[in-house]
């Protein structure tokens, strides 16, 4: 069943560089880098670029044009210098079993936050410099001072936001077939309202056809303006209320395991008895996936993750359901929270003395509570804030 819902955008994902449309510069970029790479200069490529502008989908196709195995692993997994070692090292020095070559896919940069204290980023790139594989690495924003160690390693390529003609191309092509009627002018406004984001607008074209194969003008107005961002507890009432809500969570600024607790936390408000029993099997299996995606690196089981938490928990039940529940937020994801925030004014104070003492944040961190001790003196409290430049809320934390 899963394999028959498939979303229309991983269904017709490119599996060939002439089947992506819209990026020919990159594309041309991206075959001279990985044929040519013994004599590249720099031995990583950064694709970069708004969402749904086709970086992950360029790698697999440039892989599949060339016969070249595929590493991809999550930036966001990587915790310190020895994990970079033992994922990325590993993947660096051996050799592919069953293709001409190798890619290492590097997705979601932006996820090294908090590596540099660790020794994580100077790890990277140094087994960068020495790859005897090309490293393509993908994320929305390459200008972030935390990458500048990266950057500087790697050959950076831009994707733009596809054009509105490009749009309509790719939805023109998949509504042939898929065998939709749908009026020309639909495609234009299909493509207005996705802002250059391809997967957007596959993702509305699917909407609008769910329920009938013919689409006229006026559907479209069913579609409303893109909002970049959805508040949970909508997303909460259209898969815990009807039964269609494949794409509930599409736009909410959550990660899977997070939207996971909250599931969990509300399940119980609006499902019952064998309903209930069902919804926690469908949960419990999106949260095995999810476990194989970050222990093996397995990132295609993600459609089935997304396809559990929202129409798996939806269909859960016989029946829609009516009246107003007051869901609420995850118990531990609340305290996860709170010890988070606890802790925040914290860390900004061990930066700040960290590059003013020039110790590293750990280290600075370790003196916390024996500062706090030591500010209870006013004079040194009054000097050593002037000293770091503190903020009012940073001395409340040192004087409490």
């Amino acid at each position: 069943m899963i394999e028959q819902s498939l979303p229309l955008s991983e269904k017709y994902r490119p599996s060939k560089l002439s089947e992506v449309f819209g990026q020919e510069h990159a594309k041309l970029v991206i075959l001279d880098f990985i044929q040519n790479f013994k004599k590249q200069k720099k031995k990583a490529l950064l694709l970069y670029g708004s969402t749904g502008s086709g970086k992950t989908a360029l790698v697999y196709a440039a892989a599949s044009d060339l016969g070249s195995e595929v590493v991809e692993l999550n930036a966001s997994d990587f915790r310190n210098k020895e994990q970079i070692q033992e994922i990325v090292g590993k993947a660096l020095e051996q050799k592919s079993l069953f293709s001409k070559g190798k890619i290492i896919f590097i997705d979601e940069l932006e996820g090294v936050t908090g590596w540099y204290d660790r020794g994580g980023l100077q790890e990277l790139v140094r087994l960068i410099e020495n790859a005897k594989f090309p490293v393509i690495m993908i994320c929305d924003d390459p200008w972030q001072d935390k990458l500048k160690p990266i950057r500087n390693k790697a050959q950076k390529v831009e994707l733009k936001a596809l054009d509105r003609s490009v749009i309509i191309k790719i939805l023109i092509k998949i509504a042939k077939k898929e065998g939709f009627s749908i009026d020309e002018i639909v495609f234009g406004k299909i493509a207005d309202i996705s802002e250059g984001d391809a997967r957007a607008a596959i993702n509305d074209l699917q909407i609008l056809t769910s329920s009938n194969k013919q689409i006229l003008e006026k559907d479209v107005a069913l579609l409303g303006f893109r909002e970049r961002e959805t508040e949970i507890f909508e997303a909460l009432r259209r898969v815990l209320k009807t039964r269609e809500a494949l794409y509930a969570f599409d736009n909410v600024d959550l990660e899977p395991d997070k939207i996971i607790l909250w599931l969990d936390e509300n399940l119980p408000l609006e499902y019952q008895g064998k309903e209930l029993e069902r919804a926690y099997d469908v949960l419990s299996l999106a949260d095995v996936y999810k476990t194989r995606i970050i222990r093996r690196q397995h990132w295609r089981f993600l459609v089935y993750v997304n396809y559990l938490i929202s129409q798996g928990i939806a269909v859960a039940k016989k029946q829609e359901k009516i009246g107003f529940t007051r869901y609420q937020p995850p118990t531990r994801l609340l305290k996860l929270w709170m010890a988070k925030q606890k802790q925040a004014k914290r860390l900004e104070i061990a930066e700040k003395l960290a590059k003013f003492s020039h110790t590293s944040i750990k280290d600075s961190s370790k003196s916390m509570y024996l500062l706090k001790v030591a500010c209870n003196n006013k004079d040194f409290l009054k000097n050593f804030s002037e000293q770091l430049k503190l903020n009012e809320m940073q001395v409340d934390w040192l004087k409490n």
